[in-house]
């Protein structure tokens, strides 16, 4: 087997922080010896995360059993999930931006058994539906837990308290118009409907300005999906929480907005 070596576009802080809670996990938890010390194992995690690299991929460049790599990578990824905000402890930096922008995204997965309620019929696709909420400048700010695909974006961002949160702040937010009668400091661009008049010019100026300002909030989506991993998640459905929650962590440590 031929093998070479690859580089992962992070940090060494990122790096450390999660060695850093590997190697305190294995203090509370005493254990004794591990196949990989906490930074092999948080960099086995890290290429995991964001180039995408399969459990056999790893094992044979760590010089592990598959089954070896999967439990560490899961390990890591608890650990990391852990330590994610809540919308509560989000908001405390939400109420504080001029102010945000609120989408949803879909991560595909593979089929599972009941593939139902994980299959969208706008995206023709199986997917988790993720709500996401960017600052101004288009920063990745918090995401939401998982829901299946077949969920709304509105009935998404109600299930999570999103819009009642951002309401009670009193954050002024923008989105799109999936979110139309959200109500509250959400704010969606006007709809064309049928047998009704069409847009006025000042309509379309507004929906101009509107779409302008929500393009930024793409710079948090595709900020989230720098992360190899969820270009297509071949894992149970219940998983794509962690893993989104853990991508959400290490994105803060690299951006140097979360403790080392």
């Amino acid at each position: 087997m031929l093998s070479y070596p690859a580089t992962i576009p992070l940090s060494s802080r990122t790096l450390n922080h999660l060695a850093e809670r590997i190697r305190g996990h294995r203090k509370q938890r005493r254990s004794r010896w591990r196949r990989l010390e906490p930074g092999r194992q948080a960099l086995l995690a890290l290429a995991h995360l964001r180039n995408g690299d399969t459990y056999t991929r790893l094992a044979a460049g760590f010089q592990i059993g598959v089954a070896t790599a999967w439990r560490y990578v899961q390990e890591a990824i608890t650990l990391l999930a852990t330590a994610a905000d809540d919308l509560a402890a989000a908001m405390q930096r939400i109420r504080r931006l001029a102010y945000a922008i609120l989408d949803g995204t879909l991560i595909p997965i593979d089929r599972v058994a009941d593939q139902k309620p994980y299959y969208s019929g706008k995206h023709k696709h199986h997917g988790v539906n993720v709500q996401v909420i960017a600052d101004a400048t288009g920063r990745l700010v918090w995401a939401s837990p998982a829901l299946p695909d077949s969920v709304h974006d509105l009935t998404a961002a109600r299930t999570h308290g999103i819009i009642d949160a951002l309401t009670s702040a009193e954050v002024m937010t923008f989105a799109d118009k999936g979110y139309q009668g959200a109500r509250g400091s959400v704010q969606t661009p006007f709809k064309r409907r049928r047998f009704r008049p069409k847009l006025s010019r000042r309509q379309k100026a507004v929906n101009r300005a509107h779409a302008k300002i929500r393009a930024r909030g793409e710079r948090a989506i595709a900020t989230l999906k720098t992360c190899k991993i969820v270009t297509k998640l071949r894992c149970y459905p219940r998983r794509a929480t962690p893993i989104v929650q853990a991508i959400l962590v290490l994105h803060h440590v690299e951006a140097n907005r979360y403790p080392a």
